[in-house]
């Protein structure tokens, strides 16, 4: 969310930032907002000049009380009174003011990075650089659902009995595989620095609305019906969320956290035959990365970021890339995203396995995170990254390390976690 005094000496800009994210229709949101600032901060005065009306007529009362002089008295709280009513009708019209702006500004995106792509959608986002040799070998690589069943690691058709579509059962090695890969990427960002997490894995609507917008949380949150509660989509909004209406010492930042859980997504929209198996799921498990940081530094952490992801891919092996997303492809509260990339030799081009994102002050705005430093309060930069996240990450695994004959084997950095196994028969 952006800074309404910003909006006000800015709308040119904000109207730009909207149109370089194709979102023309929220243009007229600027000039609304701005007319409502502006009608709030004139009932605002009213009211505060009745306030101060009041105290000092109050005064003039226990003066005349004080001297005897009760007929005038009685006639200056007649005026109390009647300012009194009017003070009602404009403190009732503040909060729905302040209300109607607040709805607007969460709608309104926060303003991208000069360097991010323009773009309407992910179609122009824009490589930046490949590490690792793609490679295809000259025997077939089967459909990563195929590899699994073959080690009988994966049941789909009962997963379909018991929850539906979306849904899944991986067992043996497989199950272990990938909780191997969770326990390796834990260690691997404890060893970076970061602060191992486990956080609630259910959220309320004050932290899903302080961390994305209203057309994310349509289109990922599940609601708990009868509570005020959202199952995570991303442990990253739990862990924002640790830090909701607190003011946190200059001293203490940056606070660098790596977190596990489930994550749980509704996935609307029809997905095509590269999205069947695994790859677009209801539920899966994820090791994610948060950053709350000096407004200056966020910038250097979000380049520390996406490398930890890309140096854990290649301990395992696999090849990666990283992509910067364009200004259309970016969520209204980022202001910088790139995205890491798998190579699929099957496919014969790279997938989409971990995102990391800066969102400058707007998520810290929004839930009233604080810094306290030399020069007074201020609002932090937050970010987030994905560390891995299987089961998609075991497609990019599988497809990369699979042998001729069936087998797959296991890269150094994992073995300890596989029971010592240097191939999975």
């Amino acid at each position: 969310m952006l800074d309404l005094k910003f909006v006000r000496e800015n709308p040119d800009v904000v109207k730009q930032n909207i149109k370089n994210k194709f979102q023309d229709h929220k243009l007229a949101l600027v000039d609304e907002v701005i007319e409502l600032d502006v009608e709030s901060r004139k009932t605002q005065m009213e009211a505060d000049a009745l306030r101060q009306n009041r105290k000092s007529i109050s005064k003039q009362i226990g003066g005349l009380m004080g001297q005897g002089k009760k007929e005038e008295a009685e006639s200056l709280k007649d005026q109390v009174n009647k300012g009194a009513e009017r003070l009602s009708e404009l403190e009732t019209l503040e909060g729905e003011l302040q209300e109607k702006i607040k709805d607007i500004m969460m709608k309104i995106p926060n303003i991208i990075d000069p360097s991010v792509p323009i773009g309407k959608d992910d179609s122009a986002n824009v490589e930046i650089e490949r590490f690792g040799d793609p490679f295809v070998p000259e025997y077939e690589i089967p459909y990563h659902a195929e590899i699994m069943e073959k080690f009988d690691g994966l049941d789909l058709d009962s997963a379909r009995k018991v929850a539906g579509n979306g849904f899944y059962y991986l067992m043996g090695d497989m199950a272990r595989l990938h909780s191997a890969v969770i326990s390796y990427a834990r260690d691997f960002m404890i060893d970076r620095g970061f602060t191992y997490c486990i956080p609630p894995y259910m959220i309320r609507s004050s932290v899903v609305t302080g961390v994305m917008s209203f057309e994310e949380m349509d289109a990922m949150m599940y609601k708990i019906e009868g509570e005020d509660l959202y199952l995570i989509g991303t442990s990253e909004h739990s862990m924002i969320g640790k830090f909701i209406d607190t003011i946190l010492d200059e001293k203490a930042l940056p606070q660098t956290l790596t977190s596990y859980s489930p994550c749980f997504r509704k996935e609307k929209g029809a997905h095509g035959i590269e999205e069947r198996g695994v790859y677009r799921i209801h539920q899966f498990e994820k090791q994610e990365m948060i950053v709350v940081c000096k407004p200056e530094e966020s910038k250097v952490w979000f380049d520390k970021l996406w490398k930890d992801t890309v140096d854990l891919f290649r301990t395992l092996d696999i090849p990666v890339r990283t992509l910067e997303c364009c200004s259309g492809d970016l969520a209204d509260l980022k202001v910088k995203s790139i995205d890491v990339e798998a190579w699929s030799p099957r496919q014969k081009k790279y997938f989409e396995v971990g995102s990391c994102s800066n969102l400058s002050d707007a998520q810290a705005r929004r839930l009233k995170i604080r810094a306290d430093g030399k020069d007074g309060k201020y609002f932090p930069h937050t970010l987030n990254n994905t560390v891995v996240a299987p089961p998609r990450m075991l497609i990019a695994f599988l497809e990369n390390n699979l042998n001729e004959d069936g087998t797959v084997n296991v890269p150094e950095a994992l073995r300890p976690y596989m029971g010592g196994k240097s191939i999975i028969k």
